[in-house]
């Protein structure tokens, strides 16, 4: 049975914030937690479609990211809404799945010599087409000039933590600010970029590029 699928508790609004949700299930409430992907499983989906392109991929990587965050919801610690800490799970899923299919493709040379016999040898193809090439050089450009547009406040933690890759202590500190500042501002930068590239790649577009927690 999947979570969703649970009965809702008796006298249990549906109009409870998700932080309250994630609250009442970090205590074990698993009707909290099944609300939550009630509210939040068709958007998965919707993104999940777009990125593997295919319905029943999309819904099984839609329904092991909702289980990982089930076995993994105490570690959630609300720096962010639940929303984005699960769409990065997800994304994560689809990458990964992606990254499986593509190590299962194969090249085929057909009637190759093998010792004294004619055979069918298969190779990984692990070149990229033009097109992905393509892609990734326009996403790559698209991606540092909307950096650039961020206002600096923003754009210096967005570039020590999720650019540098730097320890939130170690940004805080380059920034002179405390480190609860720059979790807001890191929020908010990423925020500000999101919102800057859906003008170019739709609502949900962009959600690949915030995959890293």
């Amino acid at each position: 049975m999947r979570l969703e699928d649970r009965a809702p508790a008796p006298n249990r609004p549906a109009a409870l914030a998700d932080s309250e949700l994630v609250r009442l299930a970090q205590a074990g409430d698993d009707t909290a937690f099944a609300e939550l992907v009630r509210r939040h499983r068709p958007a998965c989906l919707k993104l999940a479609l777009s990125i593997l392109r295919n319905k029943e991929d999309a819904e099984d990587e839609t329904q092991n990211a909702i289980w990982k965050a089930y076995e993994h919801l105490n570690q959630f610690q609300q720096e962010a809404q639940f929303s984005t800490w699960l769409t990065r799970i997800l994304v994560n899923q689809c990458l990964m799945r992606i990254r499986r299919q593509k190590r299962a493709k194969l090249l085929h040379l057909d009637d190759v010599l093998i010792g004294d016999e004619v055979g069918t040898l298969e190779l990984p193809d692990r070149r990229k087409t033009p097109e992905e090439e393509l892609g990734e050089r326009e996403v790559a450009e698209r991606l540092q000039t909307e950096i650039r547009r961020i206002p600096p406040l923003l754009r210096n933690v967005f570039l020590l933590r999720d650019v540098q890759q730097k320890p939130m202590e170690e940004v805080a500190r380059e920034l002179n600010i405390s480190v609860a500042a720059a979790k807001s501002r890191l929020i908010r930068a990423r925020r500000e970029l999101r919102s800057r590239l859906e003008k170019h790649t739709g609502r949900l577009g962009p959600a690949t590029l915030f995959a890293r927690a």
